[in-house]
């Protein structure tokens, strides 16, 4: 899978999405790797952590679209993208949708 291509979409790679993209590939490591991506992303300018929190939207919208192929990966994927924007940005751009009942 191809997650830099994911985060970059059609601008240029930064730095901090090498921890991210470790924290895909090895949920081992997602635990170790929380804090440092957290601390990297608080030293990005403004413009630059507006580019990182669409590149955490991109990976929720390609686990959603994907879930089909593999639910598992897809689950861990969106988990991850969450965790991060939830503890770097405080809240969610796209809330999960609570079932409405009647």
């Amino acid at each position: 899978m191809d997650f830099l291509r994911i985060l970059s979409g059609k601008s240029a790679p930064l730095p901090i999405y090498e921890p991210v993209i470790a924290c895909l590939e090895s949920p081992q490591v997602f635990p170790d790797l929380l804090e440092p991506v957290y601390r990297q992303a608080m030293k990005l300018d403004d413009e630059t952590l507006d580019q990182f929190r669409f590149a955490l939207l991109r990976l929720q919208i390609y686990a959603d679209v994907h879930r089909n192929e593999d639910l598992e990966k897809a689950m861990y994927i969106r988990y991850v993208a969450q965790v991060l924007e939830k503890v770097i940005f405080g809240t969610l751009v796209m809330e999960p949708q609570e079932p409405e009942t009647s």
